[in-house]
């Protein structure tokens, strides 16, 4: 296909992609961030795209797309202690907030006791401040397999810090 082509379809099926990802998560901004996400990840799979079905192929990416979105780490963020005040739409994650109060060396330390394969996606991402896509080069596995391994390997850390912050404070 070509870019002009890939353009023109843009063109063509961009309200309705927003249409498809605006009715699952109901939120302007994260349904114009899907969109985009819908039509790069058109691009970069355009070789699938079944001749004649460009229509039902992208509403599908689209409604994928919002899914993931919903059952994403960032859009299920618990609120913690402390944080009542903050509208929940402008709360950071739990996990961020629990690696922001515990030191370096703890979160250091607590990167190298995760196991396989959490601890290399950690350290690079938390770490070494690897974006999910390079973490995915060096690493050589899917950037969708990065994101789902950060994010549980994120969430076993704040258990971690959180255990060692509350025995921490029994001791005291």
């Amino acid at each position: 296909m070509t870019r002009d082509r890939f353009s023109e379809l843009v063109r063509q099926y961009e309200r309705l992609v927003y249409t498809v990802c605006f009715q699952l998560v109901r939120d302007g901004p994260a349904a114009e961030d899907l969109t985009q996400e819908t039509f790069l990840a058109a691009y970069l799979h355009q070789e699938s795209m079944p001749e004649g079905y460009e229509r039902q192929w992208l509403a599908r990416i689209a409604a994928n797309k919002a899914k993931d979105y919903l059952q994403s780490a960032w859009n299920r963020r618990a609120v913690l202690p402390g944080d009542e005040g903050i509208p929940p739409g402008l709360a950071p994650p739990a996990e961020e907030v629990v690696l922001e109060r515990a030191g370096a060396d703890d979160i250091r330390a607590a990167v190298a006791e995760l196991k396989e394969p959490y601890r290399p996606v950690c350290r690079l991402c938390l770490l070494e401040e690897k974006s999910p896509e390079e973490a995915a080069l060096a690493l050589g596995r899917p950037v969708k397999t990065i994101h789902t391994q950060l994010s549980r390997g994120k969430r076993l850390l704040r258990e971690r810090l959180e255990r060692s912050e509350t025995h921490g404070n029994l001791s005291t």
